[in-house]
């Protein structure tokens, strides 16, 4: 009795459809819908938003930089901040050819709200006072409803 064997199917291709029979899923939410927005991309939609606010006022706000970083470098090793010394932003001067530069920390200013409103207007009082510290002028001159919110 001779049987032969059966051939051996070919090496399957890339996979097209999931085991369910549904085919290849896309995203949850196209990428214009703010579902889609990393964390770090709505914060820093909230500073673009704050400095438009303020270049309406100040010109001169064109020549600034504006960065978003995590986090605030420590200086020294075993340096530490307790919670209310941790900055929520702070400034760089110009030199050698390079903008000033006013830096909003990200996670220092989320852990210390709790909504999206909170977290904008906190953004806002920062952004107010470096720039008033660039400027070196009073928040209140910056920004005349500095505190209201």
């Amino acid at each position: 009795m001779d049987n032969p064997v059966p051939p051996r199917a070919a090496a399957p291709g890339p996979r097209r459809r999931d085991r369910h029979g549904r085919g290849m899923r896309g995203p949850i939410a196209p990428p214009q819908v703010p579902l889609a927005a990393s964390r770090a991309d709505a914060f820093a939609d909230l500073v673009q938003d704050s400095v438009e606010r303020l270049e309406r006022r100040w010109p001169q706000l064109a020549d600034i930089d504006f960065l978003v970083l995590e986090v605030p470098r420590l200086d020294g090793p075993g340096q530490a901040w307790n919670d209310e010394a941790v900055p929520l932003g702070g400034t760089i001067p110009a030199r050698e050819g390079r903008p000033a530069r006013v830096v909003v920390y990200r996670r220092p200013v989320e852990i210390r709200t709790k909504g999206r409103d909170e977290r904008a207007a906190l953004v806002h009082e920062v952004v107010v006072e470096q720039v008033a510290e660039l400027l070196g002028l009073t928040p209140e001159t910056v920004d005349p409803r500095y505190g209201e919110d």
